[in-house]
């Protein structure tokens, strides 16, 4: 696969001051303007991140989440910044049960934990970063005031539950449907009310403190237990709305769930690779999916096998099906064998699953002999929401992965359209500097698309709480006080034991399949980062969405249409449901490096907006 001459749509970037990379131009551009004004990588990543919540609001929105990996020249170490929130004190089994509900709804309130994104930022800012809350604040209230160019993305998306809005989200319709209808691509869309509850938060912060911390400090308050728990916990105790169940309820948060979460700072969970140290959060996330893929295919020559050859993407897609298996029996808020799953012996057992044709079954593994227990799944193939509650008329619950489709010209058929089979996603930031520190950071939640605008923010909360399974005794199960499973998935990697690789991308269940390509891309096929983001991609769907309504496609591998034909033949002749998307469809990867004397970037093509910089 390696070329001296292999085309990538824009050069990897190098130099020796600084690096962003991220999914939006604007986030890339503000982190880059942090680290020329002497901030360093903490700063420019929270300063970069807030600005995603404004360029990118169907992607991720204030109230939503973020798992943050970093490391701190100083420190000498990786360190995990949690930023996702817990369930509610009221959210129980016993309390959806009562309501009738098997799933958690996609949208709405009922799927609200408490928005840790604040938090998480604001963590990092103060036990690594240097500058100010007000001046890290400052990009994201500018283009809230003013706007930001209207993607085509954005402008679809609000298209798509316009008639929700206007009929029943009207709070919503207030902030997304400027004039009463969907902003044109290429216009400006303000938020105003966002600006202002940034600037009291400011304000406020300022009046408390004259100090840097104590600002910080006084900023959480405001957030936890001031003026926007106040506003949230009035929102979700008095008012009801539409939901993907079909059913009009109200939320479950309180002042007191705010005010008893605060973001925290674990060990990544880490496993080595030809000589590399692949650097994970905790199973509370999907994180150490990536790590059990890497045990599997330690015990095969990928180098030999030729990236992206049939023999490669056959074996690298049998691991994946494995590790997300274990992922759905052992991965949650709990204790998890993790030591055992990421075992030699073990993945030698699990290795010895893996044929020569495509499994279509889930099988998870018994990790210290322990007998797994899977949830009861719905049906495959399931999609869409429940009966009598189209996705138009409930919202987005999964802006991830979910197709758009249009009558096909000629059959009537529906088809995936050919600029991108991949319709929202999440978002992503990458951040190195001269010192030497890194990030990679994975915010999302809190879409424009799937709770609906509490007026007096400017926002609406998150629904991550889809993730917990309502059923009784599994690592996922929804329990008050519980971080959902969450699909967001930074990733940090050292060589021989030096800090190297800060990557990631949007994308739910599929991240830790981008990003695992990309490593194995860089590690067997010898491509730098740029090479390495621009390959065609795949990935699986046959283990159960994270996503409402939870359905899985046992055996569909979705790959990019530039890989190789006779691949794309040779997978079905093995078993494999292939389903060709768009040539630049997959995955919206970026990464930052530190690599001997320089620092690099790259960042991903698809969608037209991602972006790398730095000098």
């Amino acid at each position: 696969m390696k070329g001296p001459h292999l085309f990538t749509t824009r050069p990897e970037l190098t130099g020796d001051f600084g690096m962003v990379a991220s999914t939006h131009w604007l986030a890339s551009a503000t982190g880059m303007g942090v680290l020329e004004r002497g901030g360093n990588a903490f700063d420019a990543a929270v300063a970069a991140g807030f600005v995603l919540q404004v360029a990118e609001p169907h992607l991720n929105g204030p109230a939503g989440e973020v798992p943050i990996l970093l490391w701190s020249e100083a420190d000498q170490r990786v360190s995990t910044v949690c930023g996702q929130g817990v369930a509610p004190a009221a959210a129980t089994l016993e309390r959806f049960a009562g309501l009738g509900l098997d799933v958690v709804p996609g949208t709405g309130l009922l799927a609200a934990t408490v928005p840790g994104a604040f938090g998480g930022w604001l963590l990092m800012l103060e036990r690594w970063g240097t500058w100010k809350l007000a001046d890290v604040l400052a990009p994201a209230i500018h283009y809230a005031e003013r706007g930001v160019p209207v993607l085509e993305r954005i402008a679809t998306t609000i298209a798509t539950v316009k008639e929700l809005f206007t009929d029943e989200w009207t709070t919503s319709a207030a902030t997304w449907l400027p004039g009463g209808d969907v902003p044109a691509p290429g216009s400006k869309l303000a938020n105003p009310v966002l600006a202002a509850t940034y600037r009291r938060i400011v304000a406020e912060a300022e009046a408390a403190s004259a100090s840097r911390e104590g600002q910080l400090q006084a900023a959480r308050r405001a957030w936890y237990e001031g003026f926007v728990a106040e506003a949230i916990a009035e929102f979700s105790a008095t008012t009801s709305w539409l939901d993907t169940s079909g059913e009009r309820h109200g939320g479950l948060l309180t002042g007191d769930d705010l005010a008893s979460w605060s973001a925290s700072v674990e060990e990544p969970v880490t496993f080595d690779y030809h000589g590399h140290t692949v650097c994970k959060t905790g199973p509370w996330g999907q994180g150490p999916v990536f790590l059990q893929q890497l045990a599997l295919l330690s015990g095969y020559d990928l180098t030999g096998m030729g990236v992206l050859s049939a023999d490669y993407v056959h074996t690298v897609t049998e691991a994946a099906k494995l590790a997300f298996a274990d992922r759905e029996a052992w991965y949650g808020d709990t204790d998890v064998p993790l030591a055992d799953l990421l075992s030699e012996p073990y993945n030698a057992g699990r290795r010895a699953l893996i044929g020569d044709t495509a499994s279509l079954e889930l099988r998870p593994g018994s990790p210290g002999g322990r007998e797994p227990r899977l949830p009861v799944l719905p049906p495959a193939d399931a999609a869409g929401p429940a009966p009598g509650a189209s996705g138009r008329r409930a919202g987005v619950g999964e802006p991830t992965v979910s197709r758009l489709v249009v009558p096909a010209e000629d059959t009537g058929d529906e088809v995936v359209t050919s600029d991108g089979a991949v319709r929202g996603d999440t978002c992503h930031v990458d951040v190195v500097d001269r010192h030497g520190n890194m990030v990679s950071a994975t915010p999302s939640g809190g879409w424009l698309q799937s709770s609906p605008v509490i007026p007096s923010l400017g926002f609406g909360l998150g629904t991550r709480a889809q993730m917990f399974w309502l059923q009784e005794g599994l690592p996922a199960s929804l329990r008050p006080g519980a971080r959902p499973r969450t699909t967001l998935s930074p990733s940090f990697a050292l060589r021989d034991g030096r800090p190297w690789l800060a990557f990631g991308t949007p994308g739910g269940d599929q991240q830790d399949q981008w990003s695992v390509n990309l490593f194995l891309a860089l590690v067997h096929g010898g491509l730098n980062l740029q090479e390495a983001i621009d390959a065609p991609t795949f990935h699986t769907e046959h283990f159960p969405s994270s996503f409402f309504p939870r359905g899985s496609r046992p055996g569909v591998v979705h790959v990019e249409e530039r890989l190789d034909p006779a691949v794309v033949a040779e997978l079905r002749r093995r078993g494999h449901e292939v389903e060709v998307q768009g040539p630049w469809s997959l995955g919206r990867l970026s990464a930052v490096a530190r690599d001997g004397d320089f620092l690099k970037a790259g960042a991903n093509p698809r969608g037209a907006q991602g972006y790398a910089v730095g000098r």
